[in-house]
């Protein structure tokens, strides 16, 4: 707990010295982490914390890499994004899923910061459905060739690899889905225009097209038929997710205990106004009670993977908790609020972009019930 502390300060120095002076002109200009930041960060350790010691990481549980993601995003969630991806994205499924060669080929190169991956699953008709995506990779004399185009790919266009769901047979629905680790620099790879997002500033966002894309078998992560496995693996980044909404909702509040305080009306603060305290205690409730799920699904992940069950209450109610704690600060601060000088506006914008991603709260509470129950419900009826 000591060592969990002692991460936690680090993280917070390092947020508010290094990167909240940075934070609005990365959003402003839409500014994707330059090299050196993300090399800094590995550098503190903080892109490998949940990755094995052997390949540079710590080796250390799940939740010492959430107290970091936390922290940093608090005040820049471009900076946090870095260890989000790395110990939470799609290289901590290459570390649970992967061959030791995979491992040792990619792992150490993330940790330290010279390579970053992605993970590209969604296309133009398949978001939420995700078993409907039409990409695919046919294997000819032990090479896949790849074709098809993938969509919503955060550090799209960034990054340096990209964990691929596609599918790898002609069985239909989750079946005939595995995944590809693909190199950006392959022939036949190229990118959209990045998107303009209404939050999300400063990480990149674009499509990906495969045009006859040779993949060599070494990159195949997971075989057709494991689409289970994959999405299994990818509760952590939920977690990770649910993360950046908490810490969305508690600068929110942290910076609206402190307005409230200081701003005057009718000749005296703020907070004297019972119904300015009804709105603080309610955005209290709402960030203790999404902090304390996370860290229920984070403690009993410990190293491994957590129980998407605990996972998806977490997501869903950290996403929605973000949401209207952002717009209750908002109400708080007044016009102060609904300015870029203060960085509410830019908490509340992040805070529908994080709902949206990795599942959004509607999918999430299918999946809830579907675990609750222990059976599968099909959307297509």
């Amino acid at each position: 707990m000591e060592d969990r502390d002692h991460v936690r300060a680090v993280a917070a120095a390092v947020a508010r010295e290094r990167y909240a002076p940075k934070a609005a002109e990365w959003d402003a200009a839409r500014t994707a982490v330059p090299v050196d930041e993300r090399r800094y960060l590995g550098s503190l350790g903080f892109l490998g914390i949940a990755l094995p010691e052997r390949y540079g990481g710590a080796g250390a549980p799940l939740r010492d890499a959430l107290v970091v993601v936390e922290e940093l995003a608090k005040e820049c969630r471009p900076a946090a994004f870095q260890v989000f991806e790395a110990n939470t994205g799609p290289a901590q499924v290459v570390n649970l899923l992967g061959t030791d060669e995979q491992r040792e080929r990619f792992l150490p190169g993330i940790i330290r910061g010279d390579n970053t991956m992605a993970v590209a699953i969604s296309e133009a008709d398949a978001g939420s459905a995700a078993t409907d995506l039409t990409t695919r990779a046919k294997c000819v004399d032990g090479t896949y060739l790849l074709n098809g185009a993938k969509r919503w790919i955060s550090n799209g266009g960034e990054a340096d690899y990209y964990l691929v769901y596609t599918r790898l047979s002609d069985e239909r629905g989750a079946k005939g889905v595995g995944a590809l680790i693909v190199e950006a620099d392959r022939p036949g790879v190229s990118f959209g225009k990045q998107e303009r997002l209404m939050g999300f500033r400063g990480i990149p966002s674009a499509d990906i097209l495969f045009d006859d894309v040779e993949v060599p078998q070494a990159n195949l992560l997971v075989a057709p038929g494991g689409f289970r496995k994959l999405f299994t693996a990818f509760s952590i980044e939920r977690l990770g997710n649910a993360t950046m909404s908490l810490a969305i909702g508690q600068a929110a509040l942290d910076r609206t205990v402190a307005y409230v305080q200081q701003r005057r009306q009718f000749g005296k603060p703020l907070i004297e106004f019972q119904a300015v305290q009804m709105a603080l205690a309610d955005m209290v409730l709402q960030v203790e009670a999404a902090r304390l799920l996370i860290d229920r699904a984070a403690e009993h992940a410990g190293i491994g993977l957590p129980v998407p069950f605990e996972v998806s209450v977490a997501k869903a109610t950290a996403n929605e908790m973000a949401k209207r704690v952002t717009d209750l600060a908002m109400q708080l601060h007044g016009g102060n609020g609904y300015t870029e000088e203060y960085g509410i506006e830019r908490l509340h914008r992040d805070a529908h972009g994080w709902a949206l991603a990795g599942g959004t709260p509607t999918m999430q509470r299918i999946r809830i019930v579907s675990e609750l129950l222990g059976r599968t419900f099909d959307q297509r009826r």
